[in-house]
């Protein structure tokens, strides 16, 4: 996990109860999020990955059955993360981009930067290059509380006032592609809010949570939740 300290309501990734079975969580000193939520060249230019591969070897050592990590931007370390270890490695909801991509025509991003998540993010995430367009990115507010909270690391955060953020952002995906279906949840902090997303705009949402190699790992129904 990154190194936080903003409140983790039910159904953050950072919340004990989120996944439904035992979770050890180990903090990444230093990785604080407005480090990591960035673009490809800052957060590779960091080299935070040999941080995040010390806690995770122990955390296989301890018998974990799999590894995610509590920021979709992490997508950018899926392979050296996953080439350092042997238990299954998620760091990010996007990874399951490509086999949405195979069904629909168009698939939505829901992020907490817009400005940030580009297309070495979605590359990394295995979406081919050739699909990148049907890819559609929308961004919270970046001074509302959803996304001022967060990358500011604050203590406190307004939970209704972060939950309206995370709607107006998908109302505004809604707008510019009425048909689209599907929408991946880049943050792991939005899944809270992933019920009034529904009912504001219908769409079927994808977090980390249900991402099927977890769920196989985790001894869950690889099925997505509707």
């Amino acid at each position: 996990m990154l190194d936080t300290r903003f409140p983790r309501p039910p159904g953050d990734v950072g919340h004990p109860d989120t996944f439904g079975c035992p979770v050890r969580r180990a903090m990444v000193a230093g990785a604080w999020p407005d480090k990591v939520v960035a673009t490809a060249a800052s957060l590779r230019a960091q080299r935070i990955a040999s941080a995040f591969v010390v806690l995770m070897r122990q955390m296989e050592r301890d018998g974990a059955a799999a590894i995610t990590t509590s920021c979709g931007f992490l997508v950018l370390l899926q392979r050296e993360l996953q080439a350092a270890v042997k238990v299954p490695v998620e760091t990010s909801s996007l990874l399951q981009l490509p086999a949405l991509l195979q069904k629909e025509r168009q698939v939505g991003v829901l992020t907490i930067s817009a400005s940030k998540l580009g297309s070495d993010h979605l590359r990394a995430a295995g979406v081919p290059r050739e699909r990148l367009r049907d890819v559609l990115v929308q961004g919270v507010d970046p001074a509302g509380e959803f996304a001022s909270a967060i990358l500011g690391n604050r203590a406190t955060m307004d939970l209704a006032l972060a939950g309206a953020d995370v709607v107006r952002a998908a109302e505004a995906l809604r707008a510019r592609a009425p048909d689209l279906r599907t929408v991946v949840l880049e943050c792991t902090n939005m899944p809270p809010y992933a019920d009034a997303v529904r009912a504001a705009t219908g769409f079927t949402l994808r977090s980390l949570q249900d991402s099927p190699r977890l769920r196989r790992a985790m001894g869950l129904p690889t099925s997505p939740c509707p």
